[in-house]
Protein backbone atom coordinates (compact mmCIF):
# COMPACT_ATOMS: atom_id res chain seq x y z
CA UNK A 1 0.00 0.00 0.00
CA UNK A 2 2.72 2.56 0.81
CA UNK A 3 4.88 1.63 -2.16
CA UNK A 4 1.31 2.63 -4.22
CA UNK A 5 0.91 5.60 -2.62
CA UNK A 6 4.49 6.85 -3.36
CA UNK A 7 3.92 5.90 -6.86
CA UNK A 8 1.10 7.74 -7.27
CA UNK A 9 2.54 10.58 -5.63
CA UNK A 10 5.65 10.22 -7.58
CA UNK A 11 3.80 10.30 -11.27
CA UNK A 12 1.33 13.09 -10.22
CA UNK A 13 4.33 15.81 -10.36
CA UNK A 14 6.59 14.21 -12.58
CA UNK A 15 5.44 16.26 -15.46
CA UNK A 16 4.89 19.04 -13.81
CA UNK A 17 3.78 22.01 -16.29
CA UNK A 18 1.15 19.31 -17.26
CA UNK A 19 0.14 18.64 -14.02
CA UNK A 20 -0.28 22.36 -13.54
CA UNK A 21 -2.50 23.08 -16.22
CA UNK A 22 -4.64 19.99 -15.87
CA UNK A 23 -4.90 21.35 -12.19
CA UNK A 24 -5.51 24.91 -12.63
CA UNK A 25 -8.28 23.78 -16.03
CA UNK A 26 -10.11 21.32 -13.43
CA UNK A 27 -9.79 24.36 -10.82
CA UNK A 28 -11.72 26.87 -13.35
CA UNK A 29 -14.50 24.05 -14.21
CA UNK A 30 -15.02 23.06 -10.73
CA UNK A 31 -15.20 27.22 -10.33
CA UNK A 32 -17.16 27.84 -12.67
CA UNK A 33 -19.56 24.89 -11.69
CA UNK A 34 -19.59 25.99 -8.28
CA UNK A 35 -21.00 29.74 -9.23
CA UNK A 36 -23.60 28.75 -12.06
CA UNK A 37 -25.15 26.26 -9.62
CA UNK A 38 -25.07 29.14 -6.51
CA UNK A 39 -26.54 31.42 -9.59
CA UNK A 40 -29.67 28.84 -9.60
CA UNK A 41 -29.77 28.60 -5.88
CA UNK A 42 -30.18 31.93 -5.29
CA UNK A 43 -32.82 32.49 -7.86
CA UNK A 44 -34.77 30.00 -6.13
CA UNK A 45 -33.99 31.40 -2.61
CA UNK A 46 -37.45 32.93 -2.25
CA UNK A 47 -38.37 29.34 -2.72
CA UNK A 48 -36.56 27.82 -0.20
CA UNK A 49 -37.61 30.45 2.53
CA UNK A 50 -41.44 29.51 2.15
CA UNK A 51 -43.04 29.56 5.25
CA UNK A 52 -45.46 26.11 5.10
CA UNK A 53 -47.96 28.27 7.13
CA UNK A 54 -48.47 31.59 5.08
CA UNK A 55 -50.30 31.71 2.12
CA UNK A 56 -50.63 34.54 -0.42
CA UNK A 57 -53.88 35.76 -1.86
CA UNK A 58 -54.15 37.72 -4.56
CA UNK A 59 -56.15 39.18 -7.71
CA UNK A 60 -56.80 36.01 -10.08
CA UNK A 61 -56.34 37.70 -13.35
CA UNK A 62 -52.99 38.90 -12.22
CA UNK A 63 -50.77 39.97 -9.46
CA UNK A 64 -50.16 43.60 -10.61
CA UNK A 65 -54.55 44.21 -10.29
CA UNK A 66 -55.12 45.30 -7.05
CA UNK A 67 -57.32 44.27 -4.29
CA UNK A 68 -60.23 46.14 -1.92
CA UNK A 69 -58.60 46.66 1.31
CA UNK A 70 -62.22 45.16 2.51
CA UNK A 71 -61.27 42.23 2.05
CA UNK A 72 -59.00 41.57 5.32
CA UNK A 73 -61.88 41.49 7.19
CA UNK A 74 -63.53 38.72 5.48
CA UNK A 75 -60.54 36.81 5.26
CA UNK A 76 -59.93 36.82 9.00
CA UNK A 77 -63.34 35.08 9.67
CA UNK A 78 -62.28 32.09 7.45
CA UNK A 79 -61.94 28.97 9.69
CA UNK A 80 -58.19 28.18 10.50
CA UNK A 81 -56.74 31.91 9.82
CA UNK A 82 -55.11 33.01 12.52
CA UNK A 83 -53.58 36.55 10.82
CA UNK A 84 -53.87 38.78 7.88
CA UNK A 85 -51.96 41.34 6.58
CA UNK A 86 -51.10 42.91 3.30
CA UNK A 87 -48.70 44.81 1.58
CA UNK A 88 -48.67 46.17 -1.98
CA UNK A 89 -45.36 46.93 -4.36
CA UNK A 90 -44.45 50.16 -4.71
CA UNK A 91 -42.16 50.45 -7.44
CA UNK A 92 -40.24 54.11 -7.53
CA UNK A 93 -36.67 54.69 -8.49
CA UNK A 94 -33.98 55.89 -6.01
CA UNK A 95 -31.07 57.63 -7.49
CA UNK A 96 -31.39 56.23 -10.87
CA UNK A 97 -32.85 53.18 -12.40
CA UNK A 98 -29.82 50.98 -11.89
CA UNK A 99 -30.33 51.44 -7.86
CA UNK A 100 -32.76 48.37 -7.80
CA UNK A 101 -34.32 47.23 -4.80
CA UNK A 102 -37.93 45.56 -3.81
CA UNK A 103 -40.14 48.76 -2.45
CA UNK A 104 -43.54 47.42 -0.69
CA UNK A 105 -46.03 49.41 0.91
CA UNK A 106 -47.21 47.14 3.86
CA UNK A 107 -49.77 47.36 6.95
CA UNK A 108 -47.23 48.71 9.94
CA UNK A 109 -49.63 47.11 12.88
CA UNK A 110 -49.38 43.62 11.36
CA UNK A 111 -46.69 42.73 8.58
CA UNK A 112 -43.82 42.37 10.74
CA UNK A 113 -45.62 39.64 12.68
CA UNK A 114 -46.30 37.33 9.98
CA UNK A 115 -42.81 37.60 9.19
CA UNK A 116 -40.76 36.26 11.80
CA UNK A 117 -37.58 35.75 9.77
CA UNK A 118 -37.30 39.55 9.67
CA UNK A 119 -35.63 40.57 13.04
CA UNK A 120 -36.34 44.34 13.98
CA UNK A 121 -36.06 46.03 17.28
CA UNK A 122 -38.77 46.78 19.46
CA UNK A 123 -37.90 50.66 19.30
CA UNK A 124 -37.72 50.82 15.42
CA UNK A 125 -40.88 49.16 15.21
CA UNK A 126 -42.26 51.78 17.96
CA UNK A 127 -40.94 54.46 15.76
CA UNK A 128 -42.29 52.42 13.02
CA UNK A 129 -45.49 52.82 14.04
CA UNK A 130 -45.34 56.02 15.22
CA UNK A 131 -44.47 58.22 12.31
CA UNK A 132 -46.88 58.45 9.19
CA UNK A 133 -44.11 58.09 6.44
CA UNK A 134 -41.52 56.23 7.96
CA UNK A 135 -40.13 53.44 6.57
CA UNK A 136 -37.43 50.06 7.48
CA UNK A 137 -34.99 48.78 5.11
CA UNK A 138 -32.92 45.83 5.03
CA UNK A 139 -29.22 46.15 6.32
CA UNK A 140 -27.62 45.16 3.24
CA UNK A 141 -29.27 48.45 1.53
CA UNK A 142 -28.59 50.51 4.18
CA UNK A 143 -24.60 49.90 4.45
CA UNK A 144 -24.65 50.05 1.08
CA UNK A 145 -25.89 53.66 1.18
CA UNK A 146 -24.75 54.91 3.95
CA UNK A 147 -28.45 55.29 5.36
CA UNK A 148 -28.66 55.91 9.34
CA UNK A 149 -31.82 56.42 11.57
CA UNK A 150 -33.45 59.69 10.71
CA UNK A 151 -32.23 59.98 6.97
CA UNK A 152 -34.70 61.29 4.62
CA UNK A 153 -34.81 58.69 1.69
CA UNK A 154 -36.70 60.35 -1.74
CA UNK A 155 -38.41 57.56 -3.85
CA UNK A 156 -39.66 59.26 -7.65
CA UNK A 157 -42.51 57.37 -8.07
CA UNK A 158 -43.27 55.57 -12.00
CA UNK A 159 -46.92 53.40 -10.68
CA UNK A 160 -47.88 56.21 -8.36
CA UNK A 161 -46.22 59.74 -9.73
CA UNK A 162 -44.75 62.37 -7.50
CA UNK A 163 -41.69 62.32 -5.31
CA UNK A 164 -42.23 60.26 -2.07
CA UNK A 165 -40.23 61.32 1.04
CA UNK A 166 -39.51 58.82 3.68
CA UNK A 167 -37.53 58.84 7.10
CA UNK A 168 -35.80 56.10 8.01
CA UNK A 169 -37.09 54.63 11.29
CA UNK A 170 -35.43 50.86 11.23
CA UNK A 171 -33.20 48.46 10.21
CA UNK A 172 -34.09 44.89 9.97
CA UNK A 173 -31.42 41.66 9.63
CA UNK A 174 -32.43 38.11 8.47
CA UNK A 175 -32.68 35.64 11.25
CA UNK A 176 -30.65 33.26 8.79
CA UNK A 177 -27.90 33.73 5.76
CA UNK A 178 -31.04 32.69 3.50
CA UNK A 179 -33.65 35.84 4.51
CA UNK A 180 -33.01 38.75 1.93
CA UNK A 181 -32.03 42.08 3.52
CA UNK A 182 -32.36 44.19 0.27
CA UNK A 183 -36.16 45.12 0.86
CA UNK A 184 -37.89 48.67 1.62
CA UNK A 185 -40.61 48.73 3.61
CA UNK A 186 -42.88 51.97 4.58
CA UNK A 187 -46.82 52.31 5.78
CA UNK A 188 -49.58 51.28 3.68
CA UNK A 189 -51.64 54.14 4.94
CA UNK A 190 -49.42 56.53 4.12
CA UNK A 191 -49.42 55.45 0.86
CA UNK A 192 -53.38 55.30 0.60
CA UNK A 193 -53.56 58.76 2.52
CA UNK A 194 -51.77 60.00 -0.99
CA UNK A 195 -53.40 58.45 -3.35
CA UNK A 196 -56.79 59.28 -2.38
CA UNK A 197 -55.71 63.17 -3.20
CA UNK A 198 -53.22 62.19 -6.47
CA UNK A 199 -55.28 58.79 -7.38
CA UNK A 200 -59.01 58.47 -6.31
CA UNK A 201 -60.19 55.38 -7.51
CA UNK A 202 -56.75 53.93 -6.49
CA UNK A 203 -57.25 54.08 -3.26
CA UNK A 204 -58.42 51.29 -0.58
CA UNK A 205 -56.87 48.79 -2.74
CA UNK A 206 -53.87 46.57 -1.65
CA UNK A 207 -51.67 44.16 -3.95
CA UNK A 208 -51.93 41.02 -2.13
CA UNK A 209 -52.68 39.41 1.45
CA UNK A 210 -50.47 37.45 3.30
CA UNK A 211 -52.62 35.19 5.25
CA UNK A 212 -51.22 32.95 8.19
CA UNK A 213 -52.82 29.73 9.15
CA UNK A 214 -53.05 27.76 12.14
CA UNK A 215 -52.38 24.44 10.59
CA UNK A 216 -50.16 23.86 7.38
CA UNK A 217 -52.14 20.67 6.28
CA UNK A 218 -55.24 22.82 6.34
CA UNK A 219 -53.92 25.10 3.93
CA UNK A 220 -55.59 23.21 0.82
CA UNK A 221 -58.93 23.85 2.07
CA UNK A 222 -58.41 27.46 3.44
CA UNK A 223 -57.18 28.62 0.33
CA UNK A 224 -60.65 26.48 -1.18
CA UNK A 225 -62.59 28.59 1.38
CA UNK A 226 -60.73 32.08 0.93
CA UNK A 227 -61.63 32.03 -2.78
CA UNK A 228 -65.09 30.88 -2.24
CA UNK A 229 -65.84 34.09 -0.42
CA UNK A 230 -64.84 36.18 -3.42
CA UNK A 231 -66.03 34.08 -6.67
CA UNK A 232 -68.00 36.05 -8.58
CA UNK A 233 -67.26 39.39 -7.46
CA UNK A 234 -65.47 42.45 -9.34
CA UNK A 235 -61.93 41.43 -7.86
CA UNK A 236 -61.89 37.27 -7.31
CA UNK A 237 -58.86 36.18 -5.54
CA UNK A 238 -56.64 33.12 -6.20
CA UNK A 239 -55.02 31.81 -2.67
CA UNK A 240 -51.78 29.56 -2.70
CA UNK A 241 -48.77 28.67 -0.25
CA UNK A 242 -46.14 31.19 -0.37
CA UNK A 243 -43.70 28.60 -1.96
CA UNK A 244 -46.56 27.83 -4.93
CA UNK A 245 -46.49 32.33 -4.96
CA UNK A 246 -42.82 32.26 -4.95
CA UNK A 247 -42.59 29.22 -7.98
CA UNK A 248 -44.78 31.35 -9.82
CA UNK A 249 -41.77 34.41 -10.43
CA UNK A 250 -39.61 31.85 -10.91
CA UNK A 251 -41.36 30.05 -13.68
CA UNK A 252 -41.18 32.81 -15.47
CA UNK A 253 -37.86 32.63 -16.14
CA UNK A 254 -37.25 28.92 -15.67
CA UNK A 255 -35.63 28.50 -19.82
CA UNK A 256 -33.05 31.02 -18.08
CA UNK A 257 -32.21 28.46 -15.07
CA UNK A 258 -32.45 25.65 -17.35
CA UNK A 259 -29.63 26.98 -19.66
CA UNK A 260 -27.51 27.97 -16.53
CA UNK A 261 -27.70 24.49 -15.55
CA UNK A 262 -26.94 22.94 -18.77
CA UNK A 263 -23.99 25.14 -19.39
CA UNK A 264 -22.74 24.53 -15.87
CA UNK A 265 -22.25 20.22 -16.58
CA UNK A 266 -21.17 21.29 -20.47
CA UNK A 267 -18.23 22.77 -18.67
CA UNK A 268 -17.84 19.49 -16.59
CA UNK A 269 -17.98 17.58 -19.90
CA UNK A 270 -15.21 19.90 -21.54
CA UNK A 271 -12.62 19.00 -18.45
CA UNK A 272 -13.30 15.47 -18.34
CA UNK A 273 -12.39 15.63 -22.39
CA UNK A 274 -9.45 17.26 -21.02
CA UNK A 275 -8.28 15.25 -18.27
CA UNK A 276 -9.27 12.07 -19.82
CA UNK A 277 -6.97 13.23 -23.07
CA UNK A 278 -3.91 13.99 -20.38
CA UNK A 279 -4.29 10.73 -18.75
CA UNK A 280 -4.13 8.86 -22.27
CA UNK A 281 -1.52 10.99 -23.01
CA UNK A 282 0.29 9.70 -19.75
CA UNK A 283 -0.11 6.05 -20.38
CA UNK A 284 1.07 6.14 -23.80
CA UNK A 285 4.30 7.23 -22.27
CA UNK A 286 4.70 4.65 -19.24
CA UNK A 287 3.85 1.83 -21.26
CA UNK A 288 7.30 0.65 -20.68
CA UNK A 289 7.12 1.25 -17.20
CA UNK A 290 3.85 -0.78 -17.03
CA UNK A 291 5.53 -3.61 -18.10
CA UNK A 292 8.04 -3.82 -16.02
CA UNK A 293 5.64 -3.26 -13.14
CA UNK A 294 3.81 -6.83 -14.49
CA UNK A 295 7.41 -8.41 -14.82
CA UNK A 296 8.03 -7.62 -11.15
CA UNK A 297 4.86 -9.49 -10.13
CA UNK A 298 2.67 -6.38 -9.86
CA UNK A 299 -0.90 -7.20 -11.05
CA UNK A 300 -3.60 -6.24 -13.00
CA UNK A 301 -5.44 -4.33 -9.68
CA UNK A 302 -1.87 -2.70 -8.76
CA UNK A 303 -1.63 -0.81 -12.34
CA UNK A 304 -5.08 0.27 -12.17
CA UNK A 305 -5.02 1.58 -8.54
CA UNK A 306 -1.89 3.17 -9.74
CA UNK A 307 -3.20 5.14 -12.84
CA UNK A 308 -6.79 5.60 -10.96
CA UNK A 309 -4.92 7.25 -8.05
CA UNK A 310 -2.72 9.55 -10.28
CA UNK A 311 -6.21 10.96 -12.07
CA UNK A 312 -7.92 11.13 -8.89
CA UNK A 313 -4.93 13.05 -7.59
CA UNK A 314 -4.88 15.44 -10.64
CA UNK A 315 -8.89 15.78 -9.83
CA UNK A 316 -9.16 16.61 -6.75
CA UNK A 317 -6.09 19.36 -6.45
CA UNK A 318 -7.87 20.81 -8.59
CA UNK A 319 -11.46 20.53 -7.86
CA UNK A 320 -10.22 21.45 -4.31
CA UNK A 321 -8.29 25.02 -5.63
CA UNK A 322 -11.52 25.67 -7.37
CA UNK A 323 -13.97 25.04 -4.45
CA UNK A 324 -11.49 27.33 -2.48
CA UNK A 325 -11.61 30.21 -4.82
CA UNK A 326 -15.50 29.83 -5.25
CA UNK A 327 -15.73 31.58 -1.62
CA UNK A 328 -14.00 34.67 -2.79
CA UNK A 329 -15.19 34.95 -6.12
CA UNK A 330 -18.44 34.49 -4.50
CA UNK A 331 -18.42 37.70 -2.12
CA UNK A 332 -17.01 39.84 -5.52
CA UNK A 333 -20.22 38.79 -7.27
CA UNK A 334 -22.68 39.20 -4.44
CA UNK A 335 -20.92 42.58 -3.96
CA UNK A 336 -21.56 43.67 -8.11
CA UNK A 337 -25.12 41.75 -7.98
CA UNK A 338 -25.99 43.90 -5.08
CA UNK A 339 -29.91 43.52 -5.28
CA UNK A 340 -30.07 41.03 -7.96
CA UNK A 341 -29.65 38.16 -6.66
CA UNK A 342 -29.69 39.62 -2.78
CA UNK A 343 -28.43 35.72 -1.40
CA UNK A 344 -25.51 34.58 -2.72
CA UNK A 345 -23.74 31.91 -0.84
CA UNK A 346 -21.93 28.73 -1.64
CA UNK A 347 -23.66 26.65 0.03
CA UNK A 348 -22.49 23.17 1.64
CA UNK A 349 -24.24 20.85 -0.60
CA UNK A 350 -22.88 22.77 -3.84
CA UNK A 351 -19.74 21.82 -2.60
CA UNK A 352 -20.07 18.11 -2.06
CA UNK A 353 -21.32 18.23 -5.06
CA UNK A 354 -18.57 20.00 -6.73
CA UNK A 355 -15.84 17.54 -4.62
CA UNK A 356 -18.56 13.93 -5.85
CA UNK A 357 -17.54 15.47 -9.56
CA UNK A 358 -14.07 15.76 -8.94
CA UNK A 359 -13.77 12.57 -7.94
CA UNK A 360 -15.96 11.41 -10.52
CA UNK A 361 -13.76 12.81 -13.30
CA UNK A 362 -11.05 11.54 -12.07
CA UNK A 363 -12.43 7.82 -11.91
CA UNK A 364 -13.84 8.14 -15.62
CA UNK A 365 -10.80 9.62 -16.78
CA UNK A 366 -8.47 6.50 -16.17
CA UNK A 367 -10.81 3.62 -17.32
CA UNK A 368 -9.39 3.88 -20.95
CA UNK A 369 -5.64 4.43 -19.59
CA UNK A 370 -6.33 1.53 -17.27
CA UNK A 371 -7.95 -0.90 -19.70
CA UNK A 372 -4.83 -0.20 -22.23
CA UNK A 373 -2.44 -0.89 -19.81
CA UNK A 374 -3.94 -4.43 -18.20
CA UNK A 375 -4.57 -5.25 -22.07
CA UNK A 376 -1.12 -4.60 -23.48
CA UNK A 377 0.83 -7.61 -23.45
CA UNK A 378 4.57 -7.34 -21.94
CA UNK A 379 6.48 -7.61 -24.39
CA UNK A 380 4.39 -5.04 -26.66
CA UNK A 381 4.82 -2.88 -24.11
CA UNK A 382 8.25 -3.03 -23.61
CA UNK A 383 8.94 -2.14 -27.27
CA UNK A 384 5.80 0.76 -26.69
CA UNK A 385 7.36 4.26 -27.67
CA UNK A 386 5.57 7.33 -26.99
Amino acid sequence: MLELLILIFRNTFRQRLRTLLTVLGMAVAILAFCLLQTVVQAWYSGVSGASPNRLVSRNAVSLIMPLPVSYRQKIMQVPGVSQVTYANWFGGIYIDEKQFFPRMAVDSQSFFDLFPELIVSSDDLARFAKHRNACIAGRKIVEKYGWKIGDAITLTGNIYPGEWRFVLQGVYRGATRSVDETQFFFRWDYLDEMVKKTMPSEAGKVGWYIVQVANPAEAGAISHAIDSLFRNSWAETLTETEKAFQLGFVAMTEAILIAVRVVSYVVIGVILVILANTMAMTSRERMPEYATLKTLGFGNRFLTALIAGESVSIALLGGILGMSLSFPVAAVFSKELGTLLPIFHIELQTLAAGFAISIAIGLLSAVLPAWRAVRTRIAEALSHVG
